[in-house]
């Protein structure tokens, strides 16, 4: 995700304010292929009221009070049965109560089953069904109300992109894999985690059981943690490669720059098969990793963004990172290339999606839009399906789960339908 301006006090919304990307049949080529390849960027869009009101009507069912209630961080990848696992990072749970709410305000309102505070996790999973209908949450731990991913010592895990792959180069049997980023606690601008390592879990077929979670690249060699570079943004297989695109978290700005790594197909959870571009070559050392997309005046990425590919031609969409204050919070905006190293041209256009207004004395200014996410599988006629995660902004380092316990619909993905055309000047 990409980090707002002010931060809310959700984890999420100030790493994976940002990033995680889908991306597919990246080539590995050299930057600007032929005139096939021309520019592209949004042309027009709708809000997808199916999907949207999906995750609300389950948000608000009680027929558990264990399972998921909200979140961001919104991730998914298409299982070889026709189902689809949607993966997201802070979590509430608990039960939902209706309107008014104890301010007295008609929304419908979060509490604990039992009295106390509402449960948040780092991290959950939601099993969508091959008919569309959301049908359970994947937790862990004792009780099964824990995240699904279980948190390391001394920090917690936040998933981004999956995808299924086979378990060995070759092999018939198949396993998703899910890039994740191991955070720890921190102080002063590090008050929603520092960076410490990219991971990848391993889930079975067909039962998503864990059953492993290995580091793929350690940063905490990097000392200046501005510096250091988590990968999952985009994960995409080509042909015997896939690719992986990840961001740093600089905390003096709003935008980050995004790199790029490799790795043989079927191997991603290998972590001495990896490598990292350095501007011209593939290099075994992270710390080489040069910039595919520097940030700087009006671009830059957020920590999550999403790539897709439309013909010959990569589009990338993350939040408007250069407009700065409320703008930056409330808009999406694209880029395009014609391979994974670059160059990338833009920004081009913005993109202000619908966001909920917020009984606030701001009128809704500090209600944020981030976290860009293209769902290539469920794309229809030609348009994508991208959603993107909302919640409310406070002063640095008050906790804003009040208001989001106080109106649900303040923290659930909203969806739009996208359609690319020609990018222009």
């Amino acid at each position: 995700m990409s980090r707002p301006i002010a931060r809310p006090a959700t984890a999420a919304l100030l790493i994976l304010l940002m990033a995680a990307a889908v991306v597919w049949a990246l080539p590995d080529a050299a930057p600007e292929r032929g005139p096939a390849c021309a520019g592209r960027a949004v042309a027009s869009w709708s809000a997808d009221t199916a999907h949207t009101t999906a995750f609300s009507r389950y948000g608000d069912d009680n027929t558990r009070v264990d399972d998921w209630t909200g979140g961001d961080g919104t991730h998914s990848v298409r299982l070889p049965d026709g189902r689809t696992l949607w993966l997201f990072s802070d979590t509430f749970l608990d039960r939902i109560q209706p309107p008014p709410n104890p301010q007295g305000l008609l929304h419908r309102w979060r509490t604990a089953d039992h009295g106390g505070t509402p449960v948040l996790r780092r991290n959950s999973a939601v099993l969508m069904s091959p008919s569309g209908r959301l049908e359970r949450t994947l937790t862990g731990g004792s009780g099964g109300a824990g995240p699904f991913f279980p948190d390391p010592p001394g920090g917690w895990r936040w998933p981004v992109r999956a995808s299924v792959e086979p378990r060995t180069p070759g092999a018939r049997e198949k396993v998703v894999r899910v890039l994740l980023w191991n955070r720890a606690p921190g102080s002063g601008p590090w008050i929603f985690g520092v960076p410490r390592s990219t991971e990848v879990a391993t889930l079975s077929l067909p039962g998503l059981r864990l059953e492993s979670i290995t580091e793929a690249v350690d940063q905490t060699s990097v000392t200046d943690p501005d510096r250091r570079v988590l990968y999952g943004a985009a994960s995409v297989r080509d042909g015997a490669w896939r690719y992986v695109l990840g961001s740093d978290d600089p905390q003096a700005s709003p935008a980050s720059s995004a790199y790029l790594a490799r790795v043989p197909a079927g191997r991603l959870a290998e972590r001495d098969r990896w490598r990292f571009w350095d501007g011209a070559r593939w290099q075994r050392q992270a710390a080489r990793a040069a910039p595919v997309l520097r940030a700087g005046g009006r671009r830059g990425v957020g920590s999550s963004f999403t790539v897709v590919r439309d013909g010959p031609t990569w589009v990338l969409f993350t939040m408007d990172t250069g407009s700065g204050g409320a703008a930056g919070l409330a808009s999406l905006t694209s880029y395009w290339s014609c391979s994974p190293q670059g160059p990338w041209h833009g920004p081009r256009g913005r993109l202000t999606p619908p966001r909920p207004s917020a009984d606030s004395p701001h009128g809704g200014d500090d209600v944020a839009v981030y976290n860009p996410q293209v769902h290539p599988e469920f794309t229809a006629s030609g348009r994508l399906l991208l959603s993107y995660d909302v919640n409310v902004l406070g002063p640095p380092g008050v906790p804003t789960d009040a208001r989001l316990n106080g109106d649900v619909g303040l923290y659930r993905p909203r969806f739009l339908r996208v359609r690319l055309g020609p990018a222009g000047p």
